[in-house]
Formats: C-alpha cells, structure tokens, sequence
C-alpha cells in the first residue's frame, strides 16, 4: 500500500534514493522496483531486518532491473550517516508525527538531499486524525506514538522554513480511516471486534485484488476523507537565486 504517488515523484532508474524512517519498507520495495539505488534507514532493528530480508527476496526473485541496488541499516533520522548532497529524492513517510525535533528530522533531510533533488513527506491528515485521538487516548498516548497532528499549511510552512520549495500535495488512503475510527471505537488493541474484523478482510481484499469499485470510490473519497496528506517538495539548486529553477 504506497502512500506516495510515483507519477508525482518520479524516479530514474540509477537514482540514490533514501527511504527514512522506512517502516516495513513499503515504499523502498517500489523504488527498488523502478531500479533506484535505495537505502532504507530506521531506528527499529526488527523493521530494518524485515526490510533487508525482502530486499534479498526481490533481488533473487528478479523483481528489480539490472543495475539497481538496495540496503536496510538502523540509523538515527536525526545524525544521518552520509555525507551532503547524497541522495536524489528522499522519501519520509508517516514518520514525522513520532520525532519530538521534526525540524532537526527535516534540517538532516535536506542537508544529505541533491540540490535539484525531491522529497516526499506524508502524515496523518488532521481532520481523521483527530477524531482518532478523540476516541482514544490509548491510540496516540503510547511510547513511540503520535505526538502531533499537522495542519496542511503548518506542514508546507515547515518545508518551506528547512528551504525546500513544496511543488504538489495530495489526500490518500481514504478506506482506512473509517477503519482507524473503529478500532479506536472499540479499543485499538482489539481486533476480535467485528466490525474491526469485517472490515480488515475488506481492506486485505481491496489490496490483492485492486477492483476498479473501490479504486474509484477511494480516488473520489480522497480529498474528503484521505487518512494521509502527502507533500512534494524539492530542493533548490542555488540558494537566493530568484531564477525559479528547482
């Protein structure tokens, strides 16, 4: 389930892109996929180990052309170990609501990112996120947890302020925050509960079989109820420059 759009944010292949905060990798899968040279960094060693053995599936699989390249490493989004102007695009999703110092998360990102390069940054949507935070404490209250909940304009303020010139936003995921609602309703450690249970097979059946019903009815709910907001950004070759040329 990306949250990222790749018709917005495109990838060459041979690009060095790094997926910060990568999770489970879903995103680094795609990019390995599209022949990029991926990097999937996190704090969590269990995520990173997962990742690092889907990669290994995928390239013995053949799931990514000759001449790509991925790695999974622990690392600390706030100390990235690579030096400036490493990478081509940068993607941070649903990773910046957790980071006390987002800015300082945002000040790394920009210092290893190419002038010229992208940067796709997705959090939860504040509208559906708190109606969530409304229903339960036990859903933001937990170690590691949500800690903040962005306005749009807050968050293109913020990439602005670490110089970044946003370029395109979007709403995604709008099945799944009915979903979030519920488990909030009912408790978010239950998952016997059954409307939790009958629309988890919903969504698990939406993503293997992608039916043109849904597809259509999640494009059209996006903008209303998209659990995730999603900006692009990129990163200007000459600081102070007034040409516009990104």
């Amino acid at each position: 389930m990306l949250t990222v759009d790749f018709t917005r944010f495109p990838l060459a292949p041979g690009d060095r892109v790094l997926d910060l905060g990568c999770g489970a990798g879903r995103h680094a899968f795609e990019c390995y996929r599209r022949g990029a040279h991926v990097v999937a960094l996190d704090r969590d060693p269990d995520e990173v180990a997962t990742t690092a053995s889907w990669l290994a599936a995928m390239r013995e699989a053949g799931e990514a052309p000759p001449g790509a390249s991925a790695r999974a490493l622990v690392g600390d989004a706030l100390a990235l170990p690579f030096p400036d102007d490493t990478f081509d695009a940068l993607i941070v999703s649903e990773v910046m609501e957790h980071i006390p110092d987002d800015k300082g998360l945002l000040a790394e990102a920009v210092r290893v990112l190419r002038p010229g390069g992208r940067i796709a940054v997705t959090v939860p949507r504040y509208g559906p996120e708190r109606v969530c935070w409304a229903l339960s404490d036990a859903y933001h209250r937990v170690e590691g947890g949500h800690i903040r909940i962005y306005r749009a304009d807050d968050l293109l303020a913020r990439l602005r302020g670490a110089g970044l010139r946003p370029y395109g936003t979007h709403h995604a995921h709008a099945l799944h925050a009915p979903y979030w609602w519920l488990k909030c309703a009912v408790g978010v450690d239950n998952d016997t509960a059954l409307p939790v249970r009958a629309y988890h097979k919903l969504l698990v059946w939406d993503l293997m079989k992608r039916p043109l019903a849904t597809r259509a009815a999640e494009r059209a709910l996006n903008p209303l109820l998209g659990k995730s907001f999603v900006a692009y950004a990129t990163k200007p070759r000459a600081t102070g420059l007034s040409s516009g040329r990104a």
